[in-house]
């Protein structure tokens, strides 16, 4: 089963490539949580809860095209459903459109009726991105104001 999300962004292919992949900026649209990689092929990728407690997801960069195509492939870990779906690919592919990016987030290796939760968040995820390059603000989604309570992730510990 392939997911397929696309979005066009404000912003330069570089700026978009730094977005995905600086921690720090990538927290702030991802609910707070962080991702941790140094973005080379075959390299190791880790997501962990805002706070480095807890192990949200894991995965590898298979490849590393900057800034135009990024893929992935990931284990969610933040529930023992999500565990049970095994590994999935992401891949990100960015296009320059004038003083614009299409951004095209392919999330793919999903079993058919595999758990919403493993690409149920990628709107939202998009959402902020777009709303923190074209303004600098963060966008409140469901995700962030869940997350957003100290203690929890995705409503679980």
């Amino acid at each position: 089963m392939d997911k397929i999300f696309e979005i066009y962004i404000k912003t330069s292919p570089e700026r978009l490539w730094e977005a995905i992949t600086d921690g720090d900026i990538r927290s702030k649209y991802t609910f707070g949580n962080q991702v941790i990689s140094d973005w080379t092929p075959g390299s190791r990728l880790e997501m962990r809860s805002s706070d480095g407690n807890f192990a949200l997801g894991e995965g590898e960069n298979l490849e590393v095209d900057p800034p135009r195509r990024l893929v992935q492939s990931m284990v969610a870990l933040w529930s023992e459903d999500v565990k049970r779906e095994g590994s999935s690919r992401i891949t990100w592919e960015i296009e320059p459109v004038g003083d614009s990016c299409r951004l095209t987030v392919t999330h793919d290796e999903l079993r058919e009726g595999a758990n919403d939760q493993l690409y149920g968040g990628w709107p939202m995820i998009l959402s902020g991105l777009k709303t923190y390059l074209e303004t600098g603000e963060l966008l409140t989604t469901p995700g962030s104001l869940m997350y957003a309570n100290p203690g929890t992730s995705n409503g679980k510990r």
